[in-house]
């Protein structure tokens, strides 16, 4: 790796010839602000040359993240060499493959307005044209769309192809001695002002990811038509390189989120007693909750938010990834700062969201549900009794893995059970049903505990600290363990509804008093799972997490009605929204498969309650069978 800007000199053109015939990775800063980069043997390559007589900006960067690109000055004295890296790449690329695809790139006219759809010309050899490729590139452009406009596609044959005002960069006789493919692609560039050079960086970011995608179907129709690689899926043409700003990036925003926990502080160290006062008081005062001491300055931690270099991380996929996490870290320290005030509320459903309709509804239907007939009470478990079965758990999965780190510990300052940075943390006052220890353990170990390992093992340190917006997924595989658990009751269905109803008065404007009301008098609630719903909705000033456990539920399900495999989403702390980019990143190898998988998984009870679930199976119906 070269990180200098060097001239095209002869010895590194034979270094870059020796290096990628190893099938190793090459990349070198070019002058005048250029770079080669090959990730391995593949069989294209992607080229931009730099205007000489305008500026072009935003144009190089629709290349950034390839797995095979060239970004270089046209100016005429880099001409020839530039000519000898090209066709040196190509011989060895086509040598390996039988064929290679050569495809440039330049902008076309300045955009009229700033609502120009995008466009594409595509400018094709008038001989030897591989027609399906053209027609698999087409179509893969015309399914780009910005800001819900679609593309436009035109193509043009020429006798040979080389962006405006440079000349040709290999000659025809030289791209059939090496059966390689020279196509030309002209962007119309929407991605800036149509006065002036001025980018818009929203536009180029939402370009850059689809137009990544419909080169890499390209690329894999040309591998499939024209050479002999054969290939599952065409991300597996995607980049494998990691570059050293993204594991800069990711230790530094892992490092931020891990230096505090959101739910540690607001949480309150006195909800028990809070409770006890709250009897006392006949339920008319609304309950003082007090909390742990913030141990972060917020200012102090933002500025070093802001100061992480993800605007250079070429690669889109992984660039949005870590700028979703970057806003939602940001969200998240502006709610421990506002902890107890006005604005705590409106930041909490700024990161959360709200309620849509339709689970709204759900509940409501879910609460409306007659009970099932009441049972013989089971015994309970202490808090010592549960966290000793616990530790017994975990040393299965030390069967596993013995490297796993997961420790049970008992505390005094925690209401009831939860999971922070992979340990186990339990409630000195928690008792536990004895027919909910199994539920139990599926939930906080065998989901929080082995996702946050399977997370460590990654190459990004954030599949274990948490995608931005991992919860709802996380809280929604956790309460399918307890159905595959068996150990799903009516009552925890209904406990899940009735934080969504908490949720929602909140955020209409209901005070603690009201909520609690509601939930006693119309929902049936006891008065403890009252307090405990609307402890947990009014905490710090307004946590509205509490209607996403019901939310990751409805969208497991669906995921896997729709036939999708639940292993996968064991990986680490992953995102519902964002299963698409972690595939992603599997099929190009940059994520390694995990290391643990749930125990209940493994149970021969848990196939036969899945292929319901495969089959369409609803929560209505798990709640109405459920007692």
């Amino acid at each position: 790796m070269n990180d200098k800007p060097v001239m095209i000199g002869d010895d590194i053109i034979e270094n870059i010839r020796e290096v990628l015939s190893n099938n190793q990775s090459v990349r070198y800063k070019l002058p005048e602000g250029g770079r080669v980069h090959v990730d391995r043997q593949l069989p294209f390559l992607c080229l931009y040359r730099y205007p000489q007589d305008h500026e072009d900006g935003g144009t190089d960067r629709l290349l950034l993240g390839e797995a095979a690109y060239i970004l270089a000055s046209a100016v005429t004295e880099h001409h020839t060499q530039l000519t000898r890296l090209v066709h040196e790449i190509l011989a060895i690329q086509s040598g390996v493959f039988g064929a290679c695809l050569l495809l440039e790139i330049w902008a076309g006219d300045e955009v009229a307005d700033e609502q120009d759809q995008p466009a594409f010309h595509i400018v094709a050899p008038n001989t030897n044209v591989p027609a399906n490729v053209l027609e698999d590139m087409e179509n893969a452009l015309l399914g780009i769309h910005v800001n819900e406009v679609s593309a436009h596609i035109t193509l043009s044959y020429r006798e040979s192809i080389s962006a405006p005002g440079c000349s040709d960069i290999i000659s025809n006789e030289a791209l059939g001695q090496l059966n390689c493919t020279h196509l030309g692609l002209e962007v119309s560039p929407i991605y800036r002002e149509a006065e002036g050079q001025s980018l818009l960086p929203f536009r180029l970011r939402q370009l850059h990811h689809v137009f990544a995608n419909a080169l890499k179907r390209t690329f894999y129709s040309f591998a499939h038509n024209v050479t002999q690689l054969r290939l599952a899926h065409y991300h597996e043409l995607g980049r494998q390189f990691i570059t050293g700003v993204v594991h800069e990036t990711d230790e530094q925003l892992t490092e931020i989120s891990n230096s505090f926990d959101l739910l540690l502080h607001v949480t309150p160290v006195n909800a028990q007693q809070a409770w006890q006062k709250f009897q006392k008081d006949k339920y008319q005062k609304y309950p003082e909750f007090l909390y742990r001491p913030r141990n972060i300055d917020p200012d102090l931690m933002k500025r070093q938010l802001y100061q992480v270099p993800i605007e250079h991380i070429e690669d889109p996929t992984l660039a949005y990834i870590f700028s979703s996490k970057r806003e939602e870290l940001d969200r998240q320290i502006t709610l421990v700062a506002d902890r107890n005030t006005p604005r705590f509320l409106l930041g909490s459903r700024q990161l959360f969201g709200d309620i849509p309709p339709v689970l709204l509804d759900l509940a409501k239907e879910m609460l409306s549900l007659p009970p099932p007939a009441q049972k013989t009470e089971t015994g309970y478990l202490s808090a010592s009794e549960f966290a000793d079965q616990a530790r017994q758990e975990i040393e299965w999965y030390r069967e596993q893995d013995p490297e796993l780190p997961a420790q049970v510990e008992l505390r005094d300052d925690v209401p009831g059970i939860l999971v922070s940075r992979g340990h186990l943390l339990v409630g000195q006052d928690t008792q536990i049903p004895e027919n909910r220890v199994n539920a139990t353990l599926a939930h906080e170990v065998g989901t929080h505990i082995v996702t946050h390992y399977n997370g460590r093992q990654q190459p990004f340190r954030e599949l274990y600290a948490g995608m931005a917006g991992y919860e709802p997924l996380q809280e929604g595989l956790a309460v399918l363990a307890e159905y595959l658990s068996n150990e799903l009751s009516h009552m925890r269905m209904r406990l899940l509804a009735g934080r969504v109803m908490a949720v929602d008065m909140i955020s209409n404007g209901a005070d603690f008093i009201e909520s609690f009301r509601l939930l006693e008098n119309d929902y049936g609630f006891s008065q403890a799972n009252a307090y405990t719903i609307c402890m947990r909705v009014y905490r710090g000033g307004g946590y509205t997490k509490d209607f996403i456990y019901l939310q990751g539920l409805v969208n497991v399900l669906d995921y896997l009605a729709a036939g999708q495999q639940l292993d996968r989403l064991y990986i680490g702390k992953i995102t519902y929204e964002h299963l698409d980019f972690i595939e992603e990143l599997q099929w190009r190898k940059v994520l390694v498969e995990p290391r643990l998988r749930p125990r209940f998984l493994d149970d021969p009870r848990t196939a036969s309650r899945l292929d319901r679930l495969y089959q369409g199976t609803g929560i209505v119906q798990i709640m109405m069978e459920a007692s």
